[in-house]
């Protein structure tokens, strides 16, 4: 008789990511190519926000909806488990990079969110770590270059999207204090993927502005 190894299976298990959809507030922190989670979150909000518009407007319109008459058309079970189920209502993204040309990876999708975000429920923030910190003399030309084609073309030199890069490493202690002042009473969800050398910090400034604050900041991350 043949003796086989005992084998155990456990999970699967989902990604952090994927619990974003109970928070009204996101934090999303990508690092490198760590983003690719983050804009997965991001398209998805893109998506979740134009069906309801296009379900909205059907619905005033008197094309879409359930009802026999214009006046008492309500969203289809469909429509009304997606107004349900998607809470977000602001998002930040912080995507931080070392090399420039990491921006044209996801160009298409910033562009796309820049477009179709008529609410202004996305903010992208990009960082190119390569380029020395703002304000320094030595990334002077940079900056004026960037600004005068923003100005006329709407596209930023660094990342060749609509969304305006910026220099250096992002002040973490900020971004935290400026989401906290932003949303008060809220309870933010912080997503990050990348190394796991700015783990420790994300989670900390989180409990740290949880405890100082009335704003909650649930930490979650997938380190690679």
């Amino acid at each position: 008789m043949i003796s086989f190894p005992r084998v155990l299976i456990d999970g699967p298990y989902g990604a952090p990511a994927q619990d974003y959809k109970k928070y009204e507030v996101l934090l999303l922190v990508g690092l490198g190519i760590g983003a690719t989670p983050m804009i997965s979150i991001v398209k998805d909000i893109v998506s979740n926000i134009r069906a309801m518009e296009e379900e909205e407007n059907a619905l005033e319109n008197g094309t879409g909806g359930v009802g026999n008459s214009p006046f008492t058309k309500t969203l289809s079970p469909s429509a009304q488990k997606r107004k349900e189920s998607f809470k977000t209502r602001r998002a930040y993204f912080y995507w931080v990079t070392r090399e420039q040309g990491s921006f044209d990876w996801f160009k298409g999708v910033m562009n796309e969110v820049a477009e179709l975000d008529h609410n202004h429920v996305i903010e992208l923030h990009n960082y190119c770590t390569s380029v020395y910190e703002e304000g320094d003399a030595r990334s002077a030309l940079i900056a004026m270059l960037q600004s005068i084609s923003h100005a006329k073309n709407g596209v930023d030199i660094v990342s060749g999207t609509r969304v305006k890069s910026h220099f250096a490493k992002p002040d973490w202690r900020d971004v935290y204090k400026r989401t906290a002042l932003n949303h008060p009473d809220s309870r933010v969800g912080v997503f990050y993927c990348g190394a796991p050398a700015l783990t420790k910090e994300l989670r900390q400034l989180a409990l740290d502005f949880s405890h100082k604050t009335n704003t909650k900041f649930d930490f979650h991350k997938e380190n690679f």
